[in-house]
C-alpha cells in the first residue's frame, strides 16, 4: 500500500499523511475520522451432546430470526422518499436469510456433525464462499461479500457480540468519514441516514453491493486502503477523493482550500449531469450514440430507468443458476425474462446465456460429474463450452429466451466464443429449440438477433469470420484484457499488467469494430472500459457507437459524448494503433481529454 508524506506547509512542521486505495464512488469529502473498530469474531468448534442437539438447532433458528428483525428495523428506518433501488439492497440480505443455503443447511450440519451452531454456520459459509471465489466473472466473485455480511450478522448474535454501529447512532456520525475494515449494505444505509460524508474500507472491491450502494447514494468511497485503521486517528480531519482513491489526513489550509474548490466544481458538475437525463447522447457533429445498461439485479433496473438508459445491453443470467438444489427450469427462466421485458416498455433486452464454469454451479450432481482438478478454471469448461457440453440445460435457457422474444425486443448473446464450430453447434441447438416451441404452439420471434461476446483474443482475430454468422458483437473488455495480457486483475501480484490501453488490447478492439462495420453488423462494448469516462473519447475515436455499462456511470459518459466531435476524434485516435506501450497510450489519452 503506497503511503506518502505530502509537502508540509511553510509555517507548520506537521506533514499530511496520504493513503491510497481504489476510488469506487466519485466525489470529494472533507470531515472528521470515525474509526469503526469491530471485535474480530472467534468461532470455535465444540461437541453437542445428542440430547441437546434439538436445543442447539433452536438456538440457531432464534439467531436467524433476530437477524431478520435487525434488518427489518434497518429497512423501516429508511426514509419513505428513498429510491427503491437503495431499499432493495436490504431486501436482498433479507431474502438470503430465508434461503435454504443459510436457513436450513446449518441445521443439517448441527445434526450430522453434532457441533455448535456457530461452527455449523462457519462451515456452510466457507462452502458458499469457495464457490464464489472460484468464479471468473469479477462481478459475480464479489457476491461472496454479501454471504459474509449476512453470516457475520448471525454470528454476532450467536456469540453475543454487540455491533458498535448501533451505539454510534446518536448523531455523532454527522459530517464524519467512516473508516472500517468492511461495511455491509445495511451499515451503509444506516450511516448515510446519520449524515456520514464518506466511507473508507480496508477491504472490498469496485463491484461489491456496498460500493454499488455508495454510488447510488452519491457518497464518496474508497476501498482497499490497507491498514487505514492503524494509521488514522479518531476525530482527525480527513479529505477523501473518490475519483482517484486518495485519502489525506492532516491537510494544511492550502490543501483544504484546493479540495473545497473541487467540491464546489463537483456539485456544479452533478447539477449539469442531472439536466442531461432525458437528452439524447448525440455528439457535436451529430452522431447518435447508443447508451445501454448492464443489469443483473432488480436494483439495477431501477437505476437504469433513473438515468434513462436506452435498453439493457447485457443481462447476466448467472445468479439464476447459483446456490440451489436444482437447475432453473424453462418456465422459471421465461417468467423472469418476461418480467424484465415488460419493465423495459419496448426498449431492447440483450440476454447473455450462462457464463459460469461447471465447477461453480451448486446444482444437482453436475459439480461432481464434471469436476476435475483444474489448474486454471478461467481456461476450463465455462460459458458456451459448458452450455454445449450440457445440451439439456442449454436448450432450457434457449427456449426461455426465445419465448421472451415474443414479448418484446430480445436478443441472445453467446459468451466466450472462440471458434466457428461453437457457433455452428449453438445455431443447431437454437434451431432445435425453435422447432420444439413450434410443436408446442408457443410463440417466439423467429428473427431474434443472435450475437457473440468478443472476449477471447481468438474471437477478435477471427471477427471478420464470426461477423458472417452473427447479428452483432459485444466486446467484453474485462476478459479480453485478462486473456490478452495473461493477468488476473484481482491478483495483487500481477494486476499491474491488467492494462486496457495496452496496444495489443486496442488493436484487438480495433479489429473487432472494423470487422463489424465492414459486415454491416452492430458492435457494442459491455466491459468496464465502456463505463470509464477517461476512455470515452478514445473509444469514440476507434469507431465505437454502442456502449453498455453500469447504470450509474451513464450520465457522465453521455456528457462527454455531447462535448465531442467524433469525426475529429477518429482522425486523431488512429495514431494509438502505432504506439508500443500502455504508458504512451495513457499520455495520449490525457492530451486527448484535455483538448476535447
Amino acid at each position: 500500500m503506497p503511503i506518502g508524506l505530502a509537502k508540509a506547509s511553510n509555517d507548520d512542521l506537521m506533514a499530511s499523511l496520504s493513503l491510497k486505495g481504489i476510488g469506487v464512488s466519485r466525489g470529494i469529502a472533507i470531515g472528521q475520522a470515525y474509526l469503526l473498530q469491530r471485535d474480530q469474531l472467534k468461532v470455535r468448534e465444540y461437541l453437542i451432546p445428542p440430547s441437546l442437539l434439538e436445543a442447539e438447532q433452536q438456538r440457531f433458528k432464534q439467531a436467524l430470526s433476530h437477524a431478520k428483525q435487525q434488518l427489518s428495523e434497518v429497512r423501516q428506518r429508511i426514509p419513505v422518499a428513498t429510491p427503491v433501488d437503495i431499499v432493495s439492497f436490504i431486501d436482498t440480505h433479507l431474502l438470503m436469510l430465508n434461503d435454504k443455503a443459510l436457513a436450513e443447511a446449518p441445521l443439517q450440519v448441527i445434526a450430522e456433525r453434532r457441533c455448535n451452531a456457530e461452527w455449523a454456520l462457519k462451515l456452510q459459509r466457507d462452502a458458499l464462499v469457495a464457490v464464489f471465489e472460484e468464479m471468473d466473472d469479477a462481478y459475480l466473485r464479489t457476491r461472496k461479500d454479501d454471504v459474509d455480511h449476512v453470516v457475520n450478522r448471525i454470528q454476532r448474535i450467536l456469540l453475543n457480540c454487540e455491533d458498535n454501529i448501533e451505539a454510534a447512532m446518536d448523531g455523532r456520525l454527522k459530517g464524519c468519514v467512516v473508516i472500517a475494515n468492511d461495511l455491509s449494505p445495511a451499515d451503509t444505509v444506516t450511516m448515510q441516514n446519520e449524515g456520514v460524508v464518506a466511507f473508507i474500507t480496508e477491504y472490498g472491491g469496485p463491484n461489491s453491493h456496498t460500493t454499488i450502494l455508495a454510488r447510488s447514494l452519491g457518497i464518496p468511497a474508497v476501498v482497499g486502503v490497507k491498514n487505514a485503521l492503524r494509521y488514522l486517528q479518531q476525530d482527525e480531519p480527513l479529505v477523501v477523493d473518490g475519483y482517484v482513491g486518495d485519502l489525506l489526513a492532516g491537510a494544511d489550509e492550502k490543501e483544504l482550500a484546493h479540495y473545497r474548490r473541487r467540491q464546489r466544481q463537483v456539485k456544479r458538475h452533478r447539477a449539469e449531469l442531472n439536466k442531461l437525463k432525458q437528452l439524447p447522447a448525440v455528439s457535436r457533429d451529430g452522431l447518435a450514440i447508443s447508451l445501454q445498461a448492464n443489469v443483473e439485479l432488480p436494483e439495477d433496473m431501477a437505476v437504469m430507468n433513473k438515468v434513462a438508459a436506452k435498453g439493457v445491453g447485457l443481462y447476466r443470467t448467472e445468479c439464476l443458476f447459483l446456490n440451489r438444489a436444482e437447475l432453473p427450469g424453462e418456465d422459471e427462466q421465461f417468467d423472469i425474462y418476461r418480467k424484465i421485458v415488460k419493465k423495459l416498455h419496448g426498449r431492447p433486452l440483450t440476454i447473455r446465456s450462462l457464463d459460469l464454469g461447471a465447477d461453480k454451479m451448486l446444482a444437482n450432481d453436475r459439480r461432481q460429474q464434471t469436476h476435475e482438478v483444474m489448474t486454471n478454471p478461467a481456461l476450463g469448461l465455462r460459458a458456451i463450452r459448458l452450455s454445449l457440453r450440457d445440451p439439456a440445460m442449454y436448450l432450457n435457457q434457449l427456449r426461455a429466451i426465445l419465448r421472451a422474444s415474443a414479448e418484446g425486443p430480445v436478443s441472445l448473446m453467446i459468451p466466450m466464443i472462440s471458434s466457428v464450430q461453437e457457433l455452428q453447434q449453438s445455431f443447431a441447438l437454437i434451431s432445435q429449440a425453435k422447432a420444439e416451441l413450434q410443436q408446442q404452439g408457443k410463440p417466439f420471434d423467429d428473427a431474434m438477433s443472435v450475437g457473440g461476446m468478443i472476449e477471447v483474443p481468438a474471437a477478435a482475430i477471427l471477427a471478420d469470420v464470426f461477423a458472417k454468422h452473427l447479428d452483432f458483437f459485444s466486446i467484453g473488455t474485462n476478459d479480453l484484457v485478462q486473456y490478452t495480457m495473461a493477468a488476473d486483475r484481482l491478483d495483487n501480484e500481477v494486476n499491474y499488467l491488467y492494462q486496457p490501453t495496452h496496444p495489443a488490447v486496442l488493436r484487438l478492439i480495433d479489429m473487432t469494430i472494423k470487422a463489424g462495420h465492414k459486415a454491416g453488423i452492430a458492435v457494442a462494448m459491455c466491459g468496464e472500459m465502456a463505463a470509464e469516462p477517461r476512455y470515452t473519447r478514445l473509444l469514440l475515436g476507434l469507431g465505437l457507437t454502442e456502449f453498455s455499462m453500469q447504470p450509474a456511470m451513464l450520465p457522465e459518459v453521455k456528457s462527454i459524448i455531447q462535448d465531442c466531435d467524433v469525426a475529429r476524434l477518429i482522425k486523431k485516435v488512429r495514431r494509438v494503433l502505432r504506439m508500443s506501450s500502455a504508458a504512451e497510450v495513457e499520455a495520449f489519452v490525457d492530451t486527448l481529454n484535455r483538448q476535447g
